[in-house]
């Protein structure tokens, strides 16, 4: 298995897009596969823990990381589409409080792989999605923070007008999450 690896405006988040079998019957592709993995991205952490959500149109879930035990995520969609976010908060990264956005459809089977140390995030865009990652450490609630998803700072060009509601649809968490000026004083 090969991916064809795309760099990101932010250190380290890179785009994978797998080398896809098809033929009238349907298609093949390995969706990870660890030494090739490694071989294309050069990243050679274990993932230790796979994750699977479901969400209705609209949700947004994010912006989640760690305090400590930072996870890496390999993410993709299986069904649906979202429009998935990585924030650097990594304070001595050169891209620190940058973003990026990437959509990620069942279509495109894209994934992305956010390292370890940025905050992440994804709205729901089409009817309703299905979205897996694969983690570099365990998730750990007591350690589990939420930056606010429209801070102004960060500046995040959500497409929740393609939603076709007014809002993104928030669990409770995100919805009181603090802002960008609330991490810079207290990671």
């Amino acid at each position: 298995m090969a991916y064809n690896v795309t760099t990101t405006a932010l250190e380290g988040v890179l785009i994978l897009d797998p080398q896809v079998f098809g033929d009238a019957r349907g298609y093949f592709f390995e969706s990870f596969n660890a030494r090739d993995f490694e071989r294309c991205t050069g990243v050679g952490l274990p993932f230790v823990q796979d994750n699977h959500s479901r969400s209705a149109r609209g949700v947004l879930r994010g912006l989640h990381y760690q305090v400590q035990h930072a996870q890496g995520k390999l993410v993709r969609v299986t069904q649906g589409e979202v429009f998935d976010v990585a924030v650097d908060i990594r304070r001595d990264s050169p891209t620190f409080g940058r973003w990026e956005g990437v959509r990620l459809s069942a279509e495109n089977k894209r994934q992305l792989w956010i390292p370890p140390g940025l905050a992440h995030g994804f709205l729901v865009l089409s009817e309703s999605a299905e979205f897996l990652y694969k983690t570099t450490d365990y998730w750990y609630p007591d350690h589990e923070r939420v930056l606010r998803w429209d801070d102004p700072h960060l500046a995040i060009d959500w497409p929740v007008a393609e939603t076709g509601l007014p809002q993104p649809l928030l669990a409770a968490k995100d919805a009181a999450a603090p802002g960008w000026d609330t991490y810079l004083e207290h990671p």
